[in-house]
């Protein structure tokens, strides 16, 4: 539902562009690892996802699941509620790994959470926490960098500001491009495959915001 929702809507607030290293769907029981930078790149990277092929399972914030309606697509989805700095953040990491035994893909982002500054412009992924590289070691799923830019210029800024960005957007049809990178292992160390997540998520980010650089 919520990729369907994603893919009709993001088109008419901005100019969504997509290019991938691999052809074809996100292969079954793959991890899709993204930068995350405004409330408004979970529905560009739905929107992108689905162009390819694929309806992923998201890792998302609890708190998103009190949201009117939004909170029962989520939970008729089956998406992932993550409750951060509790001792029920675990339970999210079993049930991404259950999800990917079962041949879904799942959505995860490895910054945990959204920067702090307020202005639009888009910058280079922040610091990966470990749930990424512990999610992969679990059970060898392969991994999937997605650099998504220009979902900044949808939603950033303080409350006002924000919905002042989704309600100009068709006005303005900003630039979007998201670039999925090649499939990788990642290392057993989490030190090491943290490193390596967050390298590959930069390297796919740098290659969307040429494109978005590109199309103004």
């Amino acid at each position: 539902m919520l990729s369907r929702i994603a893919g009709t809507l993001v088109p008419v607030l901005g100019r969504l562009t997509v290019t991938s290293e691999t052809a074809g769907p996100v292969a079954p029981g793959s991890i899709v690892a993204a930068n995350h930078s405004s409330l408004a790149d979970p529905g560009v990277v739905l929107a992108a996802l689905r162009r390819l092929g694929t309806e992923p399972v998201v890792m998302a914030a609890a708190g998103l699941w009190r949201v009117p309606l939004l909170g029962g697509a989520l939970r008729a989805g089956g998406h992932i509620p993550v409750h951060r700095g509790t001792a029920r953040a675990a339970a999210a990491l079993d049930a991404a790994a259950t999800a990917l035994a079962a041949g879904r893909v799942v959505l995860i982002y490895g910054e945990g959470g959204l920067p702090k500054r307020r202005d639009s412009r888009d910058t280079a992924p922040g610091a990966f926490r470990t749930g990424l590289a512990r999610l992969a070691a679990a059970g060898g799923a392969p991994v999937v960098p997605l650099g998504q830019c220009g979902a900044r210029r949808l939603s950033s800024g303080g409350t006002a500001k924000q919905l002042a960005g989704f309600a100009t957007a068709p006005l303005r049809r900003p630039a979007l491009h998201v670039h999925l990178g090649t499939p990788l292992h990642l290392p057993g160390d989490v030190a090491e495959a943290t490193a390596a997540a967050h390298r590959a998520v930069t390297a796919a980010w740098h290659a969307a915001e040429q494109r978005c650089r590109g199309a103004g």
